[in-house]
């Protein structure tokens, strides 16, 4: 019996959430070059901000960004047998009759827009936001994105997974055209590519701007990874950005 079917089996529910999703500011890292543009990134199950702050600034080539990373509270965890981990809700496993934590996610995805709307309110635009993740972190910033009320500028998504969708797109229209970039390791252990290849298919169906790419490698962001989405998030979020007070000066 594999981990996943092993934990499936000792914990039939989600366990009850404690605390908030998150119980410290996020790590901020400024544009190196004039601020145009701002990336929310989300780590995966057991990790923090820290490490990928560092390396979406050093790694992704992309100046003009701000990079908004936050840290997900510890809560217990029902896939790591119960035991509290950092995590932005509560998980059993991957398969399709596996258990979701409707009000954990759904309380990680209220966290994830208001850290949009506090960054709209700084006078960054909806349409100049990413919203990204890795893992668990990466699930989470597809449902955070599609079912948010202001259109993003894309969405990044590595090594992530499908939540709730029999949910999506429901009632929510900002984002059914806004592009999306999936990257998965062939290898992948953990999260295998099957579960990329769902997401591409589950939302393809009311979004085709989805673009999905598979990577020789395991449970990790390769730095062939990194450059393909810097380029499209490029693409679709350039850096020739002027303001309306700009375009329209008084």
């Amino acid at each position: 019996m594999d981990f996943l079917k092993f934990a499936q089996t000792i914990f039939s529910k989600p366990q009850v959430s404690v605390g908030p999703v998150s119980d410290k500011p996020p790590v901020v890292k400024l544009a190196k070059e004039k601020h145009t543009a701002t990336m929310i990134f989300l780590h995966g199950l057991g990790d923090n901000g820290d490490g990928w702050a560092d390396v979406l600034s050093n790694e992704m080539h992309l100046p003009y960004f701000k990079y908004i990373v936050p840290h997900a509270a510890s809560r217990p965890v029902a896939l790591n047998l119960g035991y509290s981990s950092p995590a932005w809700f509560d998980i059993l496993g991957l398969s399709d009759d596996t258990n979701e934590d409707d009000a954990g996610i759904e309380a990680a995805a209220l966290y994830v827009h208001n850290l949009i709307d506090e960054e709209v309110a700084t006078g960054t635009p909806s349409n100049r936001i990413v919203l990204g993740g890795f893992s668990m972190g990466g699930a989470l910033a597809i449902y955070a994105g599609l079912t948010c009320k202001q259109g993003l500028g894309c969405i990044i998504s590595f090594s992530g997974f499908m939540l709730q969708k029999h949910k999506i797109p429901g009632e929510h229209t900002a984002n059914l055209q806004t592009p999306i970039f999936l990257g998965h390791g062939t290898k992948d252990p953990m999260v295998p590519a099957t579960y990329g290849i769902e997401v591409e298919q589950v939302v393809k169906v009311f979004n085709p701007n989805v673009e999905f790419k598979q990577y020789d490698m395991g449970h990790t962001c390769s730095l062939e990874e990194k450059v393909e989405a810097s380029s499209f998030i490029s693409k679709n979020v350039p850096a020739n950005f002027a303001s309306e007070k700009e375009e329209n000066p008084e």
